[in-house]
């Protein structure tokens, strides 16, 4: 990339023993024309020296917040975080320890590394690597969805043998994937400028009494990450979300609802506006004829619910649609390409995103997978990755067809 030489990355790499790689990563984004400015913890100057690095990238490597010099050199060092955080323009977390994960999610500023994040502004992005059960906790899971939930990119790791003996998911991704996240990462959001997307989100919910409903596992995670894709690549954003616990992805109105008619009503509101219409949520596709006033109570015995379908929402954008771009969704537990293609022939969709349920995708996860079905020309096949990455190949696969209809 001649003249990236201007963009510089920050940068930080901490303890484990994929410190190591850090080494050629930095080498690989120096050719890729990127500065490059070295953080490193305590701990991960146990398994690399400070005097690699800074050999490597031509910049004294930063290893803590106050360093041995004289009183005037101090004071210049303690702010050091907030004008390295000035200059950088990505920040870059490569390999991410589970501990430092959580740091940056909880927001702990111990050392220069955590300091410097809450002092960045910019593109952050953290390449994790660690043993297949700190990867797999729960816990690691939770705040690598709320650094996502910022707007973060998360780097997955491979596949392999790690150094403890285990064979599993947890070794830092390829140096080629991490210099192509952040390139990405860099890049002017171009190719949505001038679109408006509508996105819908989560489940709804249709009350059986005033504290029964009946509703859906979606956590409302795949369609807050189209909204927040869309927003990073320049589009006017309306995110329709059900009853979900998320917070709003960075530029997006949001607009809350509830049940399936109120999305309904939402969506058609919203309809003249937009030229991408993205139905990501999971609709219920049943409510009860009548809510009960008041709970009902298991001394009653089984209730008799009678049940009347929703509006189908999908449909009736799809007999709207003029010339905009309609992407659905089909979550299924069986016959998952004839089950998706019925629904991209009934639902005049323009491409129908079809998942698999259960499992380690789909449904309140951070990963999902599936078959990307059009009208025409043969499914993509997307394996399983983080439903940020998912969003941005099935907003990749709006945006052509827009332009080969444009042609």
């Amino acid at each position: 990339m001649p003249g990236e030489e201007s963009k510089t990355v920050l940068l930080g790499v901490t303890g484990g023993i994929a410190a190591y790689k850090a080494a050629d990563l930095a080498r690989e984004l120096r050719r890729a024309g990127f500065a490059v400015q070295v953080a490193m913890t305590a701990a991960a100057t146990k398994f690399i020296t400070p005097l690699t690095l800074a050999a490597l990238t031509g910049k004294r490597v930063i290893t803590s917040l106050f360093e041995d010099r004289s009183d005037e050199e101090t004071l210049q060092s303690a702010i050091a975080h907030i004008d390295v955080a000035r200059a950088a323009d990505a920040f870059l977390v490569a390999p991410a320890s589970a501990d430092v994960i959580a740091k940056l999610a909880l927001g702990l500023a111990d050392d220069f590394l955590t300091t410097a994040h809450l002092a960045f502004r910019g593109p952050l992005l953290v390449a994790p690597a660690m043993n297949t059960n700190m990867w797999e906790h729960p816990a690691t899971r939770e705040n690598l969805a709320m650094l996502r939930s910022r707007g973060a990119t998360v780097v997955e790791p491979g596949f392999g043998e790690l150094a403890c003996g285990t064979v599993g998911a947890g070794r830092m991704a390829g140096l080629d994937s991490i210099v192509a996240a952040v390139r990405d990462a860099l890049r002017p959001p171009e190719d949505l400028n001038g679109e408006h997307v509508l996105v819908t989100a989560g489940p709804t919910r249709e009350a059986l009494d005033p504290v029964r409903y009946i509703s859906n596992r979606s956590s409302g995670r795949m369609g807050f990450a189209l909204a927040a894709e869309a927003e990073r690549r320049g589009a006017s954003v309306t995110l329709v979300a059900g009853p979900v616990a998320l917070p709003t992805p960075k530029g997006c109105e949001r607009i809350d609802v509830e049940t399936a008619s109120q999305m309904c009503d939402a969506v058609l509101d919203q309809l003249g506006v937009a030229t991408i219409v993205v139905m990501a949520a999971a609709v219920a596709d049943y409510r009860p004829v009548r809510r009960a006033g008041r709970k009902l109570k298991k001394r009653d015995g089984p209730p008799h619910i009678s049940l009347v379908e929703t509006p189908d929402i999908l449909r009736t954008v799809g007999e709207r649609k003029g010339d905009r771009i309609v992407v659905g969704f089909a979550a299924e537990t069986n016959d998952l390409e004839a089950n998706a293609r019925r629904k991209l022939r009934a639902k005049g969709c323009d491409l129908v995103m079809a998942n698999p349920v259960g499992g380690e995708t789909g449904f309140d996860t951070d990963t999902n997978q599936g078959i990307l079905l059009r009208p025409v020309g043969e499914p993509v096949r997307i394996e399983p990755v983080s439903k940020a990455e998912m969003a941005a190949r099935i907003l990749d696969e709006a945006i052509g067809l827009r332009q080969r209809r444009a042609a």
